[in-house]
């Protein structure tokens, strides 16, 4: 695939997935149909989703989630430094690692 391709198409998600996450509140069926035509646009041509457009989307059941709309984030208490996502429609949760625990014999 021609790098050119490549970057019109991941130009195209982060704008489709700005757009879901602005319209989210006030209109989440668009929202959620926005979402899946930037994960579609990944699929059908073969280009890997950026991280940050990733991390948008449920691990479990694969929808569109909102930080504080339709997820909730939470901060590990544990040794652990972590940030905890539950999603609003499976009620499923996971956790994005910080920073990892420094052993203490170093």
């Amino acid at each position: 695939m021609k790098a050119a391709l490549k970057d019109l198409i991941t130009e195209r998600m982060q704008i489709l997935i700005k757009n879901a996450i602005s319209n989210a509140r006030s209109n989440p069926e668009l929202a959620e149909r926005q979402a899946s035509l930037a994960k579609r646009l990944s699929t059908k041509h073969r280009v890997i989703m950026p991280y940050e457009l990733r991390m948008n989307f449920c691990k479990k059941c694969k929808k569109f989630i909102v930080p504080g709309f339709t997820a909730r984030i939470r901060i590990g208490r544990s040794s652990v430094k972590s940030v905890r996502i539950t999603c609003g429609f499976c009620n499923h949760t996971y956790r994005k690692i910080i920073k990892k625990q420094i052993p203490k014999g170093q």
